[in-house]
Order: structure tokens, then C-alpha cells, then sequence
């Protein structure tokens, strides 16, 4: 136990040091906390983790944020799930959706029904079932509605954003709510001599920036927990064998999609997210199956238009720390560990550190079994997270190239295998309770890639095949009709967007 937590120090800025800057203004410093980042202007920050996943719509309603203005200020579009191109074998394709397959029936989850339909002989894909999946097809999108009968009712989002722009957002955020930024260099990060808890960040001009409780977000460095702290990390490299990534921007030429896409390419994977003003593309890639300008190459030879800068090369390895909060110091976002961007977890992996280290905010000291419990939910997020991405890469049939030969046949976590295992018998998935995602998430990625069940849960049998028939019938023509009647994604950006401004206009007179 220490003595009451008053001064909170950020070291770093960047999408971990303003989520976390934005939250502790909107919670702690009107309690009496003081919060000071440290930044310096001469860092650059990694700045590609332009897609979320839906949690992030709770993140910014907690700190009260309008989604209009966010959208605006973001360059955002929305983002109803991701595409998964050539995964499963070249010329396979598949959306993995943020809402549910189909309404269920007699408590049993709608996939079992789904797969009794397809026993006796249907070729119906799953997606049909998808109020996501069809108007993510259909270039649409409109905002849930509350009545649980309604199809739209299952429409579920997140956002595509720029994330320096994001970053700039929360900053403007933070400081008008009291969070102080100090602009400059770390130097030395000081220790007790009596126990080694982090007393002070000394920056280059001499200056000394004390607190009570640290908050690593220095980046892949790990300058508190990793290089002061010497707290290990596991690499994750046999599981995620991609350590490399290269990101460009290039001109948007279309309207843009309400889905991000992920296109298996020789030694990895690229990506496309589509902005206002621009679309974001990288290539995650492994380096010990292709070297850097044949990978960069690979990238610039499949973007949809002309570049508009440079590339921006990445080097990382998979993994996590050990333990993310050690002594006064915690550790949020690449400074705790590093998943790569297939599903988007990033930025969730920040506000899941953020909002348990605002749970079990240590005011009146810190408690080693609160720091425990706070240990343990974080590594668990990232254990499920990690063996959600090996999934992808372990379920497909391609062997055309070493890479992928060497992610079909790796070993995998028994975690994993269970899962996998379970579902192929009988179609059935027990999410864990730190598990990141739903049924939903998992079916969608074991089906599109391959994984189809021996069989179904036996209550599905329950109604007849006449009943069967018409009420799959009936969800097929529901969801095609909802999604033929929503506006296009475009068009709903395009009026928010004028919304913000006319509002920012009006607030300004």
C-alpha cells in the first residue's frame, strides 16, 4: 500500500496518451487529481490505427463526445465490419460483421439453423442473415433503431478515422478539462531508492515532473515499464509470425465503403480503409518471408489510386508485457504490447486499459491485489485477442507460399484448438468472459474460412421444415428490403459532416 494517488503523469502522447489525458479529465481532475502529458513535438507517433471496433461508440459517449462533431473533426466514416479477401484460398471472400446472424429461435443461437438449412441442401450464405452484411454490400448505412423486431435494431458500428486527428480531438478535449501538457523530451525517469516505484520524469531542459502514479504510453520503446521497470515481454512471433508493417495514404476515388478490407497477399496481409479525404493502405507482413523493399513493392503495386505521400515503415513483435501495471507505473497501449491491425483491436486494447485503470483507480493507494486483478484482465484481453488473429491464419487451405504453408501447419495455443475443436462437432462457441468477441465474430470467421460443423444443436429441430422454410425466407427478404431503404454510407457522412459544420457555424455567432 502507498500513500494517496493525487499526481498522474503521462509519458507520451499520441491516440494511448490522449485517450487516456481524456478520460482522467473527464473523471478524475474534477475529483482533485492533477493529470500532466508529456510530449515532444520532435516524436513521432506510430499514427495508423485509423479502424475501430464498436466499443469505441462507448468510449466517446462516456467522455460525452457528439458523434456528428467527432466525424467531422476525424475525417471518420462508419464501419459495419471488415472484408476478408483471399484468406481462406485465392478468390475466397467474406465479411466478418459487427451485428448478429438472424434473430434466434427457441434460445438457440440463429447459426444452428442456419446450418440445418444448409444440411438438407441450401446454398444460402450466412451473410444473408446479416442486417450488416447486407448493407455494408450495399454501400448503405443508417444508425440502429430501438424496436428489437426491426432488423435495423442489429446494425452495429464503429468508425474508420484519421488517428492524428483523433489524437488532436481528445488533446483539445483533455486541456480544456485541466490536463496540463508539457512539452519535451524525457531525459531520465527517476526511482526511489527504497523501494524502485517511479518518482519523477526529468526532461532535457532539467525540468522535473513529479507524480504519484506514471502512465507508460512512450510507445513500442516502453521507456517506464520496460527499459526503467525491466518488465518482461513474451513474443508471440511462432503464433504471429508478421513483425512488419508499411502504411501509405492514397487518393480516394470512390464513395466511400462502410467496411474496412483485408486482402491475404504472399508473406501477410494489406489493408484499405476508406476516409473522407483519403484511403489509408498498408501491408502487415513477415519478415522472415519477405524482405522490405519486395514488400513494399507488393504494396504500392495494388493501391486503387496515386499515393499522396511517403511510405512509413513499422517494425514490431507480437506480444505482450507480462505485467502491465507495475509498482506506480501502468502501461497503455503499445507500451503494454503490440497485436497487429487485422481486427482492429488497437485502439479497444487502449480504452480496455483505460477504463479498468479508471475501475480500479488507486486514490487512496495502490493495492497489490487491485493491481492484480487489473494484471489479469488486461493480459486476458490480449490472450483472447491474439488467439482470434492466429485463427485467421491457421483456418485457410492455402500452401502457395511458404508463409502460408507455415500458418496452416504452426502449432497453436490449446485455447484455440478447444475453440476450434468445439464448434467444428456441433456448431457450438462459449465465449470466455474476457473475450473481446461475440459468437457472432467467431462464426463468422470459422465459416468463411473453412470451418463447417458435422452437425447443429438438436433443438433446432424443434420446427417443422415447412416453418423453417418460410421464416429463413422471411429474415432473407427482411434484411434485403431494410437494407435497400437506408441512405448511402456517402450520403449519411456527407450530411453529418454538413450538420457539424452548421452547428459549429450557429455556436460561433
Amino acid at each position: 500500500m502507498t500513500g494517496t494517488i493525487s499526481r498522474v503523469v503521462i509519458a507520451g502522447g499520441g491516440t494511448a496518451g490522449w485517450m487516456t489525458a481524456a478520460a482522467l479529465s473527464r473523471f478524475l481532475v474534477p475529483t482533485g487529481v492533477t493529470v500532466e502529458l508529456v510530449e515532444s513535438e520532435q516524436i513521432g507517433t506510430v499514427g495508423v490505427g485509423e479502424a475501430t471496433i464498436p466499443g469505441i461508440i462507448d468510449f466517446n459517449r462516456m467522455l460525452g463526445i457528439d458523434e456528428a462533431d467527432f466525424i467531422a473533426a476525424t475525417k471518420g466514416t462508419f464501419k459495419l465490419g471488415i472484408e476478408f479477401v483471399d484468406w481462406d484460398r485465392i478468390g475466397s471472400r467474406y465479411l466478418h460483421p459487427f451485428g448478429d446472424y438472424g434473430f434466434d429461435l427457441e434460445g438457440v443461437p440463429f447459426h444452428h439453423y442456419w446450418l440445418r438449412d444448409r444440411f438438407r441442401g441450401s446454398d444460402q450464405p450466412l451473410a444473408a442473415y446479416s442486417m450488416c452484411c447486407q448493407a455494408a454490400k450495399a454501400g448503405k448505412f443508417m444508425r440502429p433503431v430501438s424496436d428489437p423486431q426491426s432488423p435495423v435494431s442489429q446494425m452495429r458500428h464503429a468508425y474508420h478515422f484519421d488517428a492524428g486527428l483523433y489524437a488532436r480531438y481528445l488533446r483539445d478535449y483533455a486541456e480544456k478539462r485541466g490536463v496540463t501538457r508539457v512539452e519535451g523530451r524525457i531525459k531520465t525517469v527517476e526511482q526511489s531508492a527504497r523501494n524502485g516505484t517511479l518518482t519523477a520524469l526529468e526532461l532535457d531542459d532539467g525540468r522535473r515532473i513529479e507524480g504519484d502514479l506514471f502512465v507508460d504510453c512512450t510507445g513500442f520503446r516502453a521507456l517506464l515499464i520496460g527499459e526503467t521497470l525491466g518488465v518482461d515481454y513474451d513474443d508471440w512471433r511462432s503464433y504471429l509470425p508478421c513483425d512488419r508493417a508499411i502504411a501509405v495514404p492514397c487518393e480516394k476515388i470512390d464513395a466511400a465503403a462502410p467496411y474496412t478490407r483485408a486482402t491475404a497477399r504472399g508473406a501477410g496481409w494489406q489493408w484499405r480503409i476508406p476516409l473522407q479525404h483519403r484511403t489509408g493502405n498498408g501491408y502487415v507482413y513477415s519478415s522472415a518471408f519477405m524482405g522490405d523493399d519486395e514488400a513494399e513493392a507488393a504494396l504500392l503495386a495494388n493501391l486503387d489510386a496515386a499515393t499522396l505521400g511517403p511510405t512509413n515503415k513499422l517494425r514490431f513483435t507480437p506480444g505482450r508485457r507480462r505485467s502491465v501495471w507495475e509498482k506506480n507505473c501502468v502501461a497503455i497501449g503499445l507500451s503494454a504490447g503490440f497485436l497487429e491491425p487485422l481486427e482492429s483491436t488497437s485502439i479497444h486494447l487502449i480504452q480496455e486499459g483505460v477504463s479498468k485503470l479508471l475501475a480500479l483507480f488507486p486514490r487512496d493507494g495502490i493495492s497489490q491485489r487491485e493491481v492484480a486483478r487489473y494484471n489479469s484482465i488486461i493480459g486476458n484481453a490480449y490472450d483472447y485477442v491474439r488467439d482470434f488473429l492466429i485463427l485467421h491464419y491457421n483456418a485457410t487451405a492455402r500452401g502457395d507460399t511458404p508463409f502460408w504453408d507455415y500458418v496452416r501447419t504452426m502449432e497453436v495455443p490449446d485455447s484455440l484448438t478447444e475453440t476450434v475443436e468445439l464448434f467444428a462437432e456441433n456448431g457450438r462457441f462459449f465465449a470466455h468472459k474476457s473475450d473481446l468477441f461475440s459468437i457472432t465474430s467467431w462464426v463468422a470467421v470459422m465459416v468463411g474460412q473453412g470451418i463447417l460443423p458435422r452437425g447443429y444443436d438438436v433443438v433446432a429441430d424443434s420446427i417443422t421444415e415447412q416453418d423453417l422454410t418460410a421464416t429463413l425466407a422471411s429474415m432473407r427478404q427482411t434484411y434485403a428490403q431494410a437494407a435497400s431503404k437506408m441512405p448511402p454510407h456517402q450520403a449519411f457522412v456527407d450530411h453529418l459532416v454538413k450538420t457539424a459544420s452548421q452547428k459549429s457555424q450557429a455556436h460561433a455567432r
